[in-house]
């Protein structure tokens, strides 16, 4: 790859985007960005980034374009739409960093590449708002080889790259079971703390005790004690989103023809916390739901005096 920085382009400042584009900012590479939020734009222009109306004004920037989207639906759009990356005359690399599953990915990398213009890396990205803030994310990245090793200093500016296979795709499938299982563990988290709550237990002692046994979990270690027993339920990733993923796992699965018993009862308890604490909910709102259930709440105990 060229010493010259790459013009870059980014699409979609939200939670993690908007952290993403800041690092490559800050890294010195030329980044022009779209979002619909002004305060989102506002923010990176601060940092020094270009502004475009449309992903096609993006695309006509830069030569590389990254995507941080929240549905299969919106990446459909902004990478193929009227005003989409396809239509840009200037890009050759498509990122993009979203979770949209295999299906979607296939067909967006489909499109750019019947173009024989633009290549696209699958390279959907885990490790929340704090990793794309430091640069510590893990990144799944699928697609052509040789646009991989191009981009490898860039990608390393976000942090841990994992190539996962040629196929655009394969990294949504690897991001897909990794969502399905924290989801899964902070659901079976939340079940057996409620539970030891209507038992009069002190849910420390039980975040203690199961964390250095066999039921250890990154939930129980990382979105318990920080984010439940707090009661502040701000881990930074939404009820909406967490149930968007899930969703996406299982059905790829069936696609597949495989059942996914315990993957569809994750599912059913995002469904019924989107339905009582609603999409923009932080998902570790989740044990409110089972805490309902018991008619118990898990929180700290008051230290004796």
């Amino acid at each position: 790859m060229s010493t010259t920085p790459l013009a870059l382009g980014f699409i979609g400042l939200g939670n993690m985007g908007g952290p993403m584009a800041a690092r490559l900012l800050a890294a010195g590479h030329a980044v022009t960005v779209c979002d619909p939020s002004p305060a989102a734009i506002d923010k990176l222009r601060a940092a020094g980034a270009g502004v475009a109306a449309t992903a096609a004004e993006v695309a006509d920037a830069a030569d590389v374009v990254f995507a941080s989207l929240p549905t299969p639906e919106v990446l459909e759009q902004v990478a193929l739409g009227p005003q989409g990356v396809t239509t840009g005359r200037r890009v050759r690399l498509f990122v993009d960093l979203s979770t949209t599953g295999p299906r979607m990915s296939a067909k967006v990398a489909a499109a750019l590449a019947a173009q024989g213009r633009v290549q696209m890396l699958d390279c959907p990205v885990s490790g929340g708002v704090a990793g794309a803030t430091k640069g510590t994310l893990t990144l799944m990245v699928a697609g052509p080889r040789a646009a991989y090793d191009e981009l490898q200093p860039l990608l390393q500016l976000l942090g841990k790259q994992f190539y996962v296979g040629p196929q655009p795709g394969q990294g949504q499938t690897v991001k897909l079971a990794n969502n399905l299982m924290s989801a899964a563990a902070l659901a079976v988290s939340c079940e057996a703390l409620v539970m030891g709550a209507r038992a009069g237990l002190d849910p420390q002692v039980m975040v203690d005790v199961i964390s250095v046994s066999s039921g250890r979990n990154a939930a129980l270690t990382d979105k318990v004690p920080k984010h439940i027993l707090s009661r502040n339920f701000d881990f930074g990733f939404s009820t909406g989103l967490s149930h968007k993923d899930t969703r996406l796992c299982v059905e790829e699965a069936e696609a597949m023809g495989l059942p996914m018993v315990i993957g569809t009862a994750v599912r059913q308890v995002l469904t019924m916390t989107k339905a009582e604490f609603g999409a923009e909910s932080d998902f570790t709102n989740m044990i409110r739901l089972f805490e309902q259930w018991a008619d118990v709440e898990v929180r700290l105990t008051a230290p004796q005096a």
